[in-house]
């Protein structure tokens, strides 16, 4: 058997759907209060990241920077070897000059004293 609608039927089904389109938006409502919420919560902790971001190329840069002067120095060192390494060098060719001087004279000397001695060998048998 089918019921026929009423007009307090009607009435009764429109205040049921306005309580559950009523409940519906309220739903909604805290949907939205929630998701606003933990929104504001997510750019909060993305902005403790930045932070922690910038905190670390601060820190990165430092680095960065200590370790150029580093390097300077290491440089400068290098320098200051290859000046000592070119003292050296030039020691060691003035060493060398004075050693084949040395040569030479003793050379000369021993030349004139096979001379000298064999001067006195053929003045001897004369």
């Amino acid at each position: 058997m089918v019921q026929e609608w009423t007009d307090g039927r009607l009435d009764d089904f429109d205040r049921k759907v306005d309580q559950r389109f009523d409940r519906v938006e309220a739903e909604l409502r805290a949907l939205r209060f929630e998701m606003r919420s933990e929104f504001t919560a997510v750019r909060g902790e993305i902005e403790g990241v930045r932070g922690e971001i910038a905190g670390f190329r601060k820190e990165i840069a430092g680095e960065i920077s200590g370790v150029r002067g580093e390097v300077a120095g290491v440089r400068g060192e290098i320098s200051e070897v290859r000046g000592e390494i070119s003292e050296v060098r030039g020691e060691m060719s003035e060493m060398r000059r004075v050693m084949t001087q040395g040569l030479l004279g003793l050379a000369g000397v021993m030349v004139t004293g096979f001379v000298g001695v064999l001067t006195l060998i053929v003045i001897a048998q004369l």
